[in-house]
């Protein structure tokens, strides 16, 4: 074939596969991940709709009793209020963490969701019942065990417990620290590692976060209840916002897979709508649940659609937000003043704020 004829055909082939797309389109943009320090993108210009959505935001989030909030999107910081790099109790959240460090000995196989409690040999005070121990790790990570034993530390919904034994292994939902706390034991047995000091390596250290101290971290809660115990995590606010970030990137950070992007589809898979859930207030508040996450159940007009959280109780949030390609990360530090029993930002507060930023044109070439 000539040369003239070689790119007369070439033309001709352009031209018939533009109808359908292929020759139009353009690079995606790459990806930017922080590096010791978050970047912050370039402020909006004064009187942009941008700035303006912004500025409503942060004078909504003033009016609440947030102790910090950092918006990331298109990893750079678009939004930040309050001491972002303060580190405190992040409760609950720590259970999403756990479920992110699972992920890479899942799919080694050091860990296998199916096995039982009986199994693995897990027995807890006073010994659970033949029915309980039939449990799989997966209904734990589910919040469906059927397993109501009491639990080393409360913050759960284990008043409204049926009666031990009632209901089968996988078959109904209650948040209940039982099954969050047994499945840190059953990390640190199956991996035969520390769950912080697994928590330094695989996760804060590569990730580079820049408040996380290890030697502050220790397992909590009264044994005499419950021979599992608690792991609390204390974070700042821009740490959580890069755990948040990591799980958008589909558990891969700067070329390194730190956590099985199957796994991380797996998490945030729905295992419970919220219309299964018990006691009637937890299946009020409209989350789903998947493996230790929460999933926000959204209109797909809404800039939220498809998001999912960790929670923690008085309002410490790690909110991804793929639509926007968004992390925002919330605290509400506790105690204050030594005192524990102070307000809380609750979800309804919080995602009013959520949905405020993830509105916002504020994405480059929107403004």
């Amino acid at each position: 074939m000539s040369s003239l004829l070689s790119r007369r055909f070439s033309a001709l082939a352009i031209t018939l596969l533009l109808p359908f797309g292929y020759a139009t389109a353009t690079p995606a943009a790459p990806v930017v991940f922080p590096g010791a320090s978050w970047s912050v993108a370039p402020e909006a210009e004064p009187g942009s709709t941008c700035r303006r959505d912004l500025d409503a935001t942060r004078n909504y989030v003033r009016t609440l009793d947030t102790t910090s909030l950092m918006a990331v999107q298109d990893g750079s910081v678009l939004f930040s209020e309050g001491p972002v790099q303060t580190v405190s109790i992040v409760f609950s959240v720590r259970k999403s963490v756990l479920s992110m460090m699972y992920g890479k000995y899942v799919a080694s196989g050091t860990i296998d969701l199916d096995r039982t409690l009986a199994d693995l040999g897990i027995d807890d005070v006073g010994g659970l019942l033949p029915i309980e121990r039939q449990a799989r790790l997966r209904d734990l990570l589910a919040a469906r065990s059927g397993v109501y034993h009491a639990a080393a530390n409360g913050g759960d919904d284990a008043a409204a417990a049926p009666p031990r034994g009632s209901h089968v292994p996988g078959s109904y939902f209650l948040y209940n620290n039982w099954d969050f706390n047994a499945a840190g034991t059953i990390f640190e047995r199956l991996t035969g590692r520390d769950i912080y000091q697994a928590f330094a390596d695989d996760l804060a250290t590569p990730l580079q976060l820049e408040d996380f101290d290890l030697a502050r971290h220790a397992r909590s809660g009264d044994a005499r209840r419950s021979q599992h115990l608690a792991y609390p995590f204390y974070l700042s606010t821009r740490d959580m916002a890069r755990l948040g970030y990591l799980m958008l990137r589909q558990g891969n950070w700067r070329g390194q897979q730190l956590v099985p992007a199957g796994w991380v589809k797996q998490m945030t898979q729905q295992t419970t709508p919220a219309a299964q859930m018990h006691p009637p207030h937890t299946a009020r508040r409209g989350f789903g649940y998947g493996y230790l996450w929460w999933l926000l159940d959204e209109p797909q007009d809404s800039p939220l659609s498809g998001a999912y959280m960790a929670w923690g109780v008085h309002g410490q949030y790690i909110l991804v937000v793929p639509k926007r390609e968004m992390v925002i990360a919330h605290k509400r530090q506790v105690p204050v003043a030594g005192n524990w029993n102070v307000s809380w930002v609750g979800p309804t507060a919080f995602l009013r704020a959520a949905r405020m930023l993830a509105a916002a044109p504020c994405r480059m070439g929107e403004r």
